[in-house]
Formats: structure tokens, C-alpha cells, sequence
């Protein structure tokens, strides 16, 4: 039985549940994976100051995104084929959103389509992820098909016009050769996900491909749809209709460059994500915590800047809100608890984060998040005239 006191324990109760195709699909990145180590890596270099005597007594967790108050500065961010890790698991994850007042974000290549996800969760804070596909007529459908389940925020990723080289999904049977046959062998080595969600979680299609794959929507195609159907011509000036047929908060994930940044937010995108996919498109990339300075620095004054990559703890966000993050997008670390606990993992996991926080603001003598900044990192100068209120 796997102890869990930290998201590294979900991550290895994930392992043993998890036929090897799903794990490895999930825990891996591009190429050599150094980008994604380096996610991890840099962030937990980050040090912060540790104050004391500071009057923390209350500490407020809440944030201001898109003119919203939001209790907690996270949201479950975009996972493609999220279903396979826990029957219908992406309704399940945003049940447990739902009771901690946070976001949850609906991938385009869920399993779960959105009607579904908006009846198994009505009162979630509903926001749809987007790809930049060939078929226009296809994403407006989407979009309004979001719009008509009550979806808040239009998350827009830029950064996979054609997905990555990831050397792992081949030595697992995520894709390749013989690939069904290999995924079943697996699937038979694992009875609990097997019953969960081999045999009781079906259908295993791209629920909100449909439309356009009908009865070849299922998983067999998945890789082969994203590498035939993302569209690597788009450019920003191509992105007139999508403001047309989106008229909430636009969100850009996928910038880890200061120039494309500032092109986000004269385009009018209100917010952005500062991301390297996980490390999962191009390896040999910054991390997201060396990139985020530079971007805030370029429009932080202009756009909600929300990051992601590497974050497996409370500590972890409050270091990406200190580098000027206002909020951080959480990926493998929801995932990891859906799959070790299904909707009662990610509770836990969000509980978690939240306990984190906590301890971790009152430690470096932080009592709001907007009080986070580079002023509370060990080696930024700090500022004599800055107080908390």
C-alpha cells in the first residue's frame, strides 16, 4: 500500500495501477526528456526568504482571474484522454474541482465530451481547451458546443502544431506497431483498471470528436489524428474568427517567448499560459519557470499571466506566483490522483495544495497572494517600503 503524504505518492500509486502505455504516456516528454526534468528541477531551485514575526495569523488564498474571485489560484489544467485513467475520470476530477471552487479545463481529445462533462459536474467553473486544427468549421462547432454548456474561458494552445517526437509512447504501445495488441497484453496485467475503466469505462473514444470520426474516434486513432489534423500554416493575423465566435475570456497556452507574448496580447487575449507543454513538445527548451520572468515583465501589467510545467506542490505555486504567475495550471498532478484515487484522489490532491500554501505563505511571512513577488525570493533585492496588509 502506497503511503500518500506529498503528489509524488499519487504519482507512484499511478504507476502501479496503470497499464505501462497510459503511465508512460502521461510521465513522459520529448525526446531526451531534459526539458521536462528541467521543469522540475528549476523550479525547486527556486529559494525563498523565510520571514518571521510578520502577523500571518489569516492567510488569504483567493485571486482575481478574469474579474472573478477565485478561492485558490489553480485550475485543473487540459489532459488529453483523461477517461482512460479512471472510468469517465474527466467528470470525476472536475466533481472535485467543483467542491474546492476552482477551474477545470475540458481538453479537446477528452474522453468525456462536453455535455457529458457539464451533467456528471454541473456546478463546476467549466473552461474549454482548444487546438489549432485544419478544420475551421470543426472548432467553431466546438466552440459553440462549449459556449452552449456554460463554458467560461476558452483556453487557446498554440504550442502543438504538430505533436512532439516522444520516444516513449513507442516503447510502450501508445503508438507503433502492433500497438492494440500490446496495450491489451498490458491491460490484462493490471485486473483493477482493467474492471475500472477497460471494461466499465467505455466507450473509449474522443467524445468530442465525434462529430467529425464517428466510429473511428476511438483511442486506435488518437495519435494519428493529432499528427493529420493540427495545423502548423496558422499564423496570428488567421485568428480573426476565433474572436468572432468566442466573446469570453481568451486564454493563450503555450508561450515561453517574450515577443510571442507581447504578439498575444495585442491580438486581445486576455490571459496566457506560460508553458512548455509539460515538456512534452520540444525538448532542449526553457522551463517554464526560467521563462516566466521575461513574459510577465512584457505584459504582466496587460494580461492574467498563469503558468504551468513542473508543479508538484503548494510550495511549487507559490514559487511560480512569486516569478509572476498569478495563478498556475496543474497537469500530471491531477492526473496522478485521478488515477491512484479517482475523484476522491483529486480532492485529496487539491486538499493538499491548498494545506501547502498555508504553511508555506505563513513561513516566508505572506498573508495575501497578491502579496507574491520576487521581493519574497531569497535572492531578489528586497524592498523596505513593501508590507502586508
Amino acid at each position: 500500500m502506497t503511503i500518500i503524504a506529498a503528489i509524488d505518492d499519487f504519482r507512484e500509486a499511478a504507476r502501479r495501477r496503470l497499464p505501462r502505455f497510459l503511465f508512460d504516456y502521461a510521465d513522459g516528454g520529448a525526446g531526451a526528456e531534459h526539458t521536462m526534468r528541467r521543469n522540475m528541477a528549476d523550479l525547486a531551485d527556486i529559494a525563498l526568504r523565510q520571514r518571521v514575526l510578520q502577523d500571518v495569523a489569516s492567510i488569504d488564498l483567493s485571486a482575481d482571474w478574469f474579474g472573478k474571485r477565485v478561492p485558490l489560484p489553480v485550475a485543473l489544467g487540459p489532459i488529453g484522454i483523461g477517461g482512460m485513467f479512471r472510468r469517465r475520470g474527466e467528470a470525476q476530477a472536475a466533481r472535485a474541482a467543483a467542491r474546492h471552487g476552482v477551474p477545470f479545463t475540458l481538453s479537446t481529445v477528452a474522453i468525456c465530451p462536453l455535455a457529458e462533462l457539464r451533467a456528471g459536474a454541473p456546478d463546476v467553473n467549466l473552461w474549454f481547451q482548444l487546438y489549432v486544427v485544419r478544420d475551421r468549421g470543426f472548432m467553431r462547432d466546438l466552440i459553440a458546443q462549449a459556449k452552449a454548456q456554460g463554458a467560461t474561458t476558452l483556453v487557446f494552445t498554440v504550442d502543438m502544431p504538430t505533436p512532439g517526437i516522444r520516444h516513449r509512447d513507442l516503447h510502450s504501445g501508445m503508438s507503433g506497431a502492433n500497438g492494440p495488441l500490446r496495450r491489451a497484453l498490458q491491460a490484462v496485467g493490471k485486473p483493477g483498471w482493467a474492471w475500472d475503466v477497460g471494461l466499465n469505462g467505455r466507450p473509449h473514444q474522443l467524445g468530442n470528436l465525434l462529430p467529425v470520426l464517428g466510429k473511428d474516434s476511438g483511442m486506435n486513432d488518437y495519435i494519428g489524428w493529432l499528427a493529420a489534423n493540427f495545423d502548423p500554416g496558422i499564423r496570428w493575423k488567421d485568428l480573426d474568427w476565433l474572436r468572432d465566435a468566442w466573446d469570453g475570456p481568451l486564454v493563450i497556452k503555450g508561450i515561453l517567448d517574450p515577443d510571442d507574448a507581447r504578439d498575444a496580447a495585442a491580438y486581445g487575449a486576455q490571459g496566457l499560459v506560460v508553458s512548455n507543454h509539460g515538456g512534452r513538445q520540444l525538448d532542449g527548451v526553457l522551463s517554464t519557470a526560467r521563462a516566466l520572468p521575461a513574459i510577465a515583465d512584457a505584459v504582466g501589467d496587460r494580461m492574467t499571466i498563469l503558468a504551468d510545467g513542473g508543479v508538484r506542490s503548494g510550495l511549487d505555486v507559490v514559487r511560480m506566483l512569486a516569478l509572476g504567475a498569478r495563478g498556475v495550471l496543474l497537469g500530471r498532478a491531477w492526473l496522478w490522483a485521478l488515477a491512484a484515487g479517482g475523484e476522491a484522489g483529486v480532492d485529496r490532491m487539491l486538499a493538499m495544495l491548498e494545506k501547502e500554501m498555508r504553511v508555506v505563505m505563513t513561513l516566508a511571512g505572506c498573508n495575501r497572494i497578491d502579496s507574491l513577488d520576487r521581493t519574497i525570493l531569497a535572492d531578489y533585492p528586497s524592498d523596505p517600503t513593501r508590507r502586508n496588509s
